[in-house]
């Protein structure tokens, strides 16, 4: 799903830019506001590793590739910091194995990131149906861990195609680029079903051991 070098026009690269920058203030902002700001970094070092790790594990299907993101996961257990991991981990592919692109980084992290953030958002939403840690409760976690996971890469994958499909060259075949890159998205739907049971899974365990560790439920 990293779009390269050179697929998109300059002035989509710097609004992607922009785009990243205006995220990242407002991630560091919200994560200054906390009482210890610096108390989780170890906990998203620890996921940008595994986001690095696991998305840069693909299978190439031009114009992009199919691979696990987990940008979902980040923004469950990670919170604000899910934005900054995203980045870095994105800086880091591009600079060593060239997945991804340099000029595109903005565009590549606000594609991943701001879902991952949304996602986020959506999981806290199952304070307000259960508040105990019955097993109804588990429930209504297990639920929305997997829709945060499952539409964090969905909405990641809507960005992309639209991204693409708006800036085909002109000399391209708009209809065959527009088949291959449907044909791309109809790929993602099993990852994301993967990706929302894989998030589902982790969050009820690390509920039951440590859960502290996803936001919210310390």
């Amino acid at each position: 799903m990293h779009i390269p070098d050179g697929l998109l026009p300059a002035s989509v690269c710097i609004g992607g830019y922009a785009l990243t920058g205006g995220a990242t203030w407002y991630s560091l902002r919200q994560i200054n506001r906390r009482s210890n700001p610096t108390e989780d970094i170890p906990k998203a070092a620890l996921l940008t590793a595994a986001f690095f790790v696991a998305s840069s594990i693909h299978i190439p299907i031009p114009p992009a590739s199919v691979h696990l993101v987990l940008n979902g996961l980040l923004g469950v257990v990670l919170g604000y910091y899910a934005f900054p991991a995203i980045l870095i981990g994105l800086f880091f592919q591009a600079v060593m194995f060239g997945h991804g692109g340099l000029t595109t980084l903005g565009v590549n992290a606000a594609m991943m990131g701001i879902p991952a953030l949304l996602s986020s958002y959506l999981f806290c939403l199952h304070h307000h149906f259960h508040r105990t840690k019955t097993s109804q409760s588990n429930r209504w976690v297990i639920l929305f861990a997997f829709l945060a996971g499952a539409i964090g890469l969905g909405l990641s994958t809507l960005i992309f195609m639209s991204l693409i499909i708006t800036t085909i060259p002109s000399g391209f075949d708009a209809s065959t680029e527009q088949m291959a890159l449907y044909g791309l998205t109809i790929a993602h739907f099993p990852l994301m079903i993967l990706e929302g049971v894989f998030t589902a899974m982790l969050v009820l365990f690390l509920r039951k051991v440590k859960p502290e560790l996803l936001r919210g439920e310390s």
